[in-house]
């Protein structure tokens, strides 16, 4: 059951970044990103998207072990 949850997760991951692939070389335009009054350099959309997704995916990565733990220390608590 393992095996497939992980071969599920991948396929999301690589079409995800077929996604951004596709989409990247279609829009070149380059962006900047402001965030509470700075604002960045300007940079192609596919790279902020790729950087976005990488961020994404290594915050979850962190969080599910987190929250799994904690999740089982509030039910042997019970």
């Amino acid at each position: 059951m393992k095996s497939i949850a992980n071969l599920i997760a991948c396929l999301i991951l690589a079409v995800w970044a077929m996604a951004i692939a596709i989409f990247s070389v279609q829009n070149a335009t380059p962006v900047s990103l402001k965030l509470l009054g700075f604002e960045s350099i300007q940079m192609p959309v596919g790279v902020v998207l790729a950087v976005s997704a990488g961020i994404g995916v290594m915050l979850g990565a962190i969080a599910l072990p987190v929250f799994s733990r904690s999740h089982r220390q509030l039910e042997d608590a019970e």
